[in-house]
């Protein structure tokens, strides 16, 4: 680090109350020094010109609260020296400081004004104290271009400062903007995380759950149906092994391609076997739905079936339930019917309803459930088949069935 570098570090530590003092100290030695040794054929430093040095530089104190009000007092001073007939090359330096501070406090349209009536008044000044020795004319030009460089000097300062006040707070807005999306993104995140456990974990554990009681009761009395729901429920142990093993690699390798295909619509059939059996009987209604879906509308018909189901199994108490997967032009409609009570409590803290509605605006569709009139509780889904926007964020959902089963 240089001396200079050393130097011009310890200034900007100081106050500005000592900066002030400091400025106001320079000014004083070369103004000074001026006033004392000043041309033998004009008038000599006396009282006045130490008492206007003394109101300059007492002024200068306070230039930062008043700066116009000093470049008055100031100015006035350094008039006073001409028309008294003191001439000096730095006597100038106090009005100088004050117009300086004038432009870099202020605006542009005071610098403007400031400038005009600073550079009248000089030139004015000069073509009164005009003589013989020195053409009135050259010095009033020079007198009036003067004070235009220390306000352009603090207009390109002021300047300067707005430009980098302006830039800091552009870079501080980008930070936030980049930390609200960094948020946005994580909850998003997890969001979807906590979505595909839920209907991983959660929908095959009840799968799960119903082959094993299922198994349970026919053990000793038809241990072929036993065998069957024990082989449901190893499958189903296995494809949540599966699914949870794809979204584990997804979350360790973003970029890489996930282990198996997302289930659709062509897997509905393996879906409700899982779900079938005990006093539950689904039926499978599926017309012209078995290809050309794109990947997202299938996975999230499959995932609305299998929430829907999973209720329908935990909460329902039916009997007898009818899957419909119709592909109707551009739209798949997806429907979960069942014949259980018409109004059931939702489970505490349950998410199903949420999912689905997440599922469905997510391939740009909409979805409807709610408890029938005649009984027995409807999940309908409309999405867009292949292409275009299906719908809004699923918020017409009833309200009714924000009440009802999750």
């Amino acid at each position: 680090m240089t001396t200079l570098d050393r130097f011009t570090g310890r200034l900007r530590g100081l106050s500005p109350r000592s900066v002030d003092f400091l400025v106001v100290a320079v000014v004083a030695w070369f103004t000074g020094l001026d006033a004392a040794s000043n041309d033998p054929d004009y008038r000599q430093a006396d009282w006045l010109t130490w008492l206007l040095l003394a109101v300059s530089l007492l002024a200068l104190v306070w230039r930062r609260r008043w700066p116009v009000a000093v470049t008055v007092v100031t100015g006035a001073a350094c008039a006073g020296w001409a028309l008294y007939g003191h001439i000096g090359e730095l006597l100038n330096l106090p009005v100088i400081v004050a117009l300086y501070t004038v432009a870099v406090q202020g605006d542009r349209r005071r610098t403007l004004w400031t400038g005009l009536i600073a550079s009248f008044t000089s030139g004015a000044v000069a073509l009164w104290v005009g003589n013989d020795v020195v053409n009135p004319q050259g010095l009033a030009v020079l007198e009036m271009l003067w004070p235009l460089v220390p306000l352009l000097l603090g207009e390109v300062v002021r300047t300067r400062r707005q430009l980098q006040a302006e830039y800091a707070d552009r870079a501080a807005r980008a930070e936030e903007d980049r930390e609200r999306e960094a948020t946005r993104r994580v909850h998003e995140e997890r969001v979807r995380i906590a979505r595909d456990l839920h209907d991983v974990v959660a929908h095959t554990v009840t799968a799960m759950t119903v082959q094993a009681g299922v198994a349970l009761d026919a053990f000793d009395v038809r241990p072929e149906v036993a065998r069957h729901a024990m082989r449901q429920v190893r499958a189903a142990g296995k494809e949540a092994v599966r699914e949870l093993r794809a979204t584990v690699t997804v979350l360790r390798e973003p970029e890489g391609d996930p282990v198996d295909p997302v289930p659709g619509i062509e897997r509905l059939a393996e879906l409700v076997d899982r779900f079938a059996g005990g006093t539950l009987q689904i039926t499978l209604r599926q017309e012209n739905g078995s290809g050309g879906v794109r990947p997202v509308v299938g996975l999230a018909a499959y995932r609305i079936v299998q929430e829907a189901l999973t209720n329908v199994v935990k909460h329902s108490g039916a009997r007898h339930a009818v899957v419909s997967v119709v592909e109707d032009g551009d739209r798949l409609m997806v429907e979960v019917v069942d014949d259980g009570p018409s109004t059931t409590p939702s489970a505490s803290g349950g998410f199903g309803l949420v999912g689905m509605r997440e599922r469905a605006a997510a391939a740009g569709g909409r979805i409807d459930c709610g408890p029938l009139a005649g009984g027995g509780f409807r999940v309908r889904a409309e999405l867009p088949a292949r292409g275009g926007d299906g719908g809004n964020d699923g918020g017409s959902d009833r309200d009714g069935a924000r009440g009802a089963r999750g």
